[in-house]
């Protein structure tokens, strides 16, 4: 058997800035060709253990570590990242911390630069990598303009560039459409049947099992847990904390409690708090927009927001989606048409007098986060409406023990995981308390228990009285929205009930959007339920 390329020691590490262990005595090899698959709670050491793969640990992530890691035999504790980095590639979970260059080119460019190759070889291996990804249509644009999805796939490109033996992908399918999803899952089963060492970290443990990945390491409390065949998975985590497929969620949450039935957004429900009569809250008319002169992005949208929407926004990657929302909240004024928020046109109002009604939690936490600790970083947003200062304590409070974070009030937010840190950006908003809540893909980073409760609270929460999120999930959008939008090439191609828009599989296809187990047993299942529901509640139809 070939020499394993990658092998951990008893590895531990402590940060220096947070108390207890963040990995505690983990060892395993990783084998040419094979596809590891970490799963675990967010904030359980995924990402931990793989910044210490990688040589981010010591060398940029500072604190106690023990053990060793062995790349291809030989101890890297004393390699230069630059050393490491031709090795192991990484891909981040947050693509906004790894893109560096203006345009598309130079990014994926910058990594074989740094080797010193010559241009032509530099060109060759951009071109390649773009064309592998089916992404050369990108080359030339600012990186600054494309969508999330986009940007992880270009950092994905730059990797790839640089032809490492073992890939880390840390949330690789977080910010992407479900097609997007699979081509990138495809591709990786493709580099490891081409001998590439991948290590993949991912929640959307049901999208990977596509791929048929060699083994799963179930990590949780920065210890393995379990380690061996994908099929013994399911016998040994909680079907509340791994998204499993819909059919096995059912079988076994037979044998427990139904759950209880939502009090969706119970503020729109009550006429006594209803703050003004009418019942349109945002209204779109025929607006277009662009960034540049000659690409429109979107193009004569027209929809209204009312009390008591719950709406999911989904489509494919680069189709206008965050453009669109940023419309909702002032962020972007109309080239043409108009926005109203409460009947205002949002070209007479600031950014800071719409944030009263609509608050927005951005796809990236690192575009929200920038307060010393997490208490901080929550009343931030509350002191700036000028609520009083026993409300925001209260507020702080509250929005923290929602997002299951209570713990970490006195954090640095940035010292936190990925997925934290997600939940961090959601509890700002929640503490402000606005009318209408607007989220940019809330469950990206995000373990299945944390996204589940956090949901289900803030669709309880009075003070709301309509919520928006943009999302790839298409099981959220089954879950909880009472109204879908799809968006396709900066046009408004369907909104209606779940029911009525997701069952059209052809129109979703276009949409680049993939039908779930859940869908397709809800889709089943219409004719006796009459409405979609998440698979615990269908284990006890």
């Amino acid at each position: 058997m070939a020499e394993s390329p990658l092998i951990v020691e008893n590895l531990s590490f402590r940060y220096r800035d947070r108390p207890g262990a963040a990995i505690e005595r983990i060892s395993f090899n990783a084998n040419p060709g094979e596809i590891l698959l970490i799963a675990g709670a967010s904030g359980c050491g995924k990402t931990t253990l793989i910044r210490a793969v990688n040589g981010l640990i010591p060398r940029s992530y500072k604190g106690q570590v023990t053990g060793r890691v062995l790349v291809f035999g030989e101890d890297t504790s004393s390699w230069k990242l630059s050393q490491i980095s031709q090795k192991v590639g990484t891909v981040l979970q947050d693509p906004e911390r790894q893109i560096l260059g203006t345009k598309v080119l130079n990014e994926v460019a910058f990594g074989l630069e740094n080797l010193g190759l010559p241009r032509a070889e530099i060109i060759q291996r951009v071109d390649e990598a773009l064309a592998f990804l089916k992404i050369s249509d990108l080359r030339d644009r600012d990186t600054f303009n494309l969508s999330g999805g986009e940007k992880q796939k270009v950092a994905l490109a730059g990797v790839l560039a640089m032809r490492p033996r073992i890939l880390l992908l840390d949330e690789p399918l977080a910010s992407l459409d479900p097609a997007s999803a699979q081509d990138s899952l495809d591709m990786v089963r493709k580099l490891a049947d081409e001998g590439m060492t991948v290590l993949l970290v991912e929640h959307r443990v049901e999208d990977v099992l596509r791929i048929r990945p060699d083994r799963v390491m179930f990590m949780d409390m920065g210890q393995v847990r379990y380690l061996g065949a994908l099929n013994g998975l399911s016998k040994v985590v909680n079907y509340k904390e791994v998204k499993l497929p819909a059919e096995d969620i059912v079988e076994r949450a037979k044998y427990d409690k139904a759950p209880a039935e939502l009090k969706i957004l119970p503020s729109a429900a009550d006429p006594s708090t209803w703050k003004w009569q009418s019942e349109t809250l945002v209204k779109f008319e025929d607006v277009a927009f662009s960034y540049e002169p000659d690409s429109e992005i979107l193009h004569g949208i027209n929809l209204e927001i009312k009390r008591g929407d719950v709406i999911a926004v989904l489509g494919p990657n680069g189709a206008g989606k965050t453009t669109f929302v940023k419309h909702a909240i002032g962020l972007l004024k109309p080239k043409s048409g108009r926005v109203l928020v409460n009947g205002r046109d949002t070209k007479e109002l600031s950014v800071a007098q719409i944030a009263a009604t609509l608050g927005y939690v951005f796809q990236s936490p690192s575009h929200m986060l920038f307060a010393p600790t997490v208490r901080a970083e929550l009343a931030f947003g509350p002191s700036n409406l000028k609520h009083p200062k026993d409300q925001i304590e209260q507020e702080v409070k509250t929005a923290l023990k929602i997002v299951n974070l209570s713990d970490k009030e006195q954090d640095p937010p940035l010292a936190l995981s990925f997925g934290q840190q997600k939940r961090v950006s959601i509890a700002a908003i929640l503490a402000m308390r606005s009318r209408i809540l607007v989220m940019d893909e809330p469950t990206a980073g995000q373990d299945y228990y944390n996204y589940m409760n956090f949901m289900d609270s803030i669709l309880q929460m009075p003070g709301f009285e309509a919520i928006l999120f943009i999302t790839h999930d298409v099981d959220l959008a089954v879950i909880y929205a009472n109204r879908v939008l799809l968006i396709a090439d900066g046009r408004l191609v369907a909104d209606g009930k779940p029911q009525e828009v997701l069952r059209d599989l052809d129109r979703l296809e276009a949409c680049r959007l993939v039908p779930s187990s859940l869908l397709a047993l809800n889709l089943k299942r219409l004719p006796q339920t009459g409405r979609f529901m998440r698979a615990e509640a269908l284990a006890h139809i």
